[in-house]
């Protein structure tokens, strides 16, 4: 009964950070000022094409998978099955608020106002990233991937987080200048969430996670 406790808190804290994320995300997407390097591609294509941004991030996500396995040469099955529900989770949150966010927000018509909705991103990123990653539960594919870039090319994470970011970028970079004739994604807000999201992040690490997860590792149940 106790694990039981345990794990309803952890799915509940995960997917609560996942919805959080997105929403941080479609907060991104509706400044219009460039979204961050892990959406950037997802949301190029969703330019190129016209899909919704969810079912482009579970295409975006499906590749990154793809490329796990091209990199590691390894058909993790339960992994990757474990990465793309969660992918489907991940799409299904982001073209929900996204409508939350067009729906109920003022149209962002003013520089101003633009730069509000992407400063807010960032904190509500890096929140829903803190969510996300207290909970301990298998990785998004692009997380998972920059670990095998890590790992396969020994490289440290940091590294290999800002390798996985820049090619991000640059492949979204092209595929919107080939089929919308502008860096459409990327912008000034693309670089800022690179700078500070990880900035922020760390600071709602080292005065939230311990709490957050003794919370979790609690149980009212004594055995």
């Amino acid at each position: 009964m106790k694990h039981y406790d345990r794990t309803i808190k952890q799915v509940t804290v995960y997917l609560s950070g996942l919805f959080i994320l997105t929403l941080g995300i479609s907060l991104s997407i509706y400044a219009g000022l460039g979204v961050s390097p892990v959406s950037s591609l997802a949301y190029a294509f969703t330019l190129a094409t016209g899909i919704s941004v969810g079912l482009t991030t579970i295409i975006a996500n499906v590749l990154f998978i793809i490329i796990q396995i091209i990199i590691t040469r390894e058909w993790k099955f339960r992994s990757y099955l474990a990465q793309f529900i969660i992918t489907l989770f991940f799409g299904s949150f982001a073209d929900f608020t996204l409508w939350l966010v067009q729906a109920f927000l003022p149209m962002p018509e003013t520089m101003l106002l633009r730069v509000v909705y992407l400063m807010a991103s960032l904190f509500v990123v890096s929140f829903g990233l803190l969510g996300y990653l207290s909970a301990r539960l298998p990785m998004m594919p692009y997380d998972a991937l920059t670990y095998v870039i890590s790992d396969h090319f020994n490289m440290t994470f940091s590294k290999a987080k800002v390798t996985s970011d820049l090619l991000n970028v640059i492949i979204a970079g092209i595929v919107c200048l080939l089929t919308v004739h502008q860096l459409g994604s990327i912008g000034i807000g693309t670089i800022i969430a690179a700078l500070f999201i990880g900035k922020i992040l760390g600071v709602f690490i080292r005065s939230w996670q311990q709490p957050l997860v003794k919370w979790m590792m609690h149980s009212k149940y004594k055995s």
